[in-house]
């Protein structure tokens, strides 16, 4: 619990020079949001008045300060495109976007950890080169190039999944209708970590067998099945840290896929805002997307702890 708590005292640097970049970036745009606000022919006192009501007549510093302040706790303010409280958009978006992401994650986590495990047992065989040139493919291919192809390929020409939403009309709420939904997005999206998490899991699994335990295991006369089990244990610690750092990656990578899909998640949203030069709505979704990846970061390392104790006394 020390290690843990360390850990979040460390984190707070990182949040804060999060809250730095998400409030530059928003003011380095071209374009202002008061465009969005006011018409074309408004005239300067109208103008004046509404930049003063948002806030944006003032120093940098100080909205900075005042947003700041104000996120701190967990106020956003109003969006100024959609004329909704920003923490209404940002619940169900992220709500939506952990669907995706999670089924992203478990795809891409199952699939690469299998063809992962396979090349590594079977290493210079002709599965071997396979998952390798599939890992390769995965860490190149664009997950929004794969996203068109794949509905292209299953919903244009076969018909098979549909090509974009969340639901169907009429069939929100249906379970069966929404894995129909995600399963393509959650393909392109995980697609790339499943070539990382591969290629990791093979070299991490090929050092292991080099050990001497092995030979001690074999030795005793367990089973297959029960030095798989040893191995992808002590193989596991470098398998989790990327696969942390992949599902952080996933949080990142949905602005896209989502875009594509019409998937109504905290990428789209963000999309949508940007467009609008939604300030309030771009900042939010920036600290909560990094705030987020710092949080998985530090799961993954206590995570670790727990499968090794001996990082606790490092």
């Amino acid at each position: 619990m020390t290690r843990l708590f360390h850990r979040f005292l460390q984190a707070i640097p990182t949040l804060f020079g999060i809250t730095l970049v998400a409030f530059a970036l928003v003011h380095i745009m071209p374009g202002s949001p008061i465009d969005a606000l006011v018409p074309p022919d408004a005239s300067a006192d109208v103008r004046a008045q509404v930049i003063h009501i948002y806030g944006l007549d003032k120093p940098l510093p100080v909205q900075y300060v005042l947003w700041l302040t104000h996120a701190v706790r967990g106020d956003f303010g109003m969006s100024i495109g959609m004329r909704v409280p920003v923490n209404q958009l940002l619940a169900q978006a992220i709500q939506n976007t952990l669907i995706l992401g999670v089924a992203a994650a478990f795809f891409s986590f199952v699939t690469g950890t299998v063809l992962g495990v396979l090349a590594g047992l079977n290493q210079g065989k002709w599965i071997d080169r396979m998952v390798s040139t599939l890992g390769l493919a995965g860490v190149s291919i664009p997950a929004y190039w794969l996203a068109m192809v794949m509905v292209i390929l299953f919903s244009i020409q076969l018909g098979w999944l549909p090509s974009s939403g969340m639901h169907s009309q009429g069939q929100e709420g249906n379970v069966l209708d929404l894995l129909a939904h995600v399963v393509i997005p959650a393909i392109a999206l995980g697609f790339t970590p499943v070539g990382v998490i591969s290629r990791m899991v093979r070299t991490s699994l090929l050092q292991v067998v080099k050990q001497d335990f092995v030979l001690a295991l074999r030795a005793k006369g367990l089973m297959r099945r029960q030095i798989l089990w040893h191995l992808l244990r002590n193989a596991a610690l470098p398998v989790l840290t990327v696969t942390g750092l992949e599902l952080g990656y996933l949080l990142g990578g949905s602005i896209l896929v989502e875009t594509i899909f019409a998937w109504p998640g905290l990428g789209g949203l963000l999309n949508s805002a940007i467009g609008l030069r939604d300030i309030p709505v771009i900042q939010a979704g920036i600290l909560l997307i990094g705030t987020l990846f710092v949080l998985m970061n530090i799961v993954v390392d206590f995570v670790n702890s727990a499968v090794d104790p001996r990082i606790q006394r490092t």
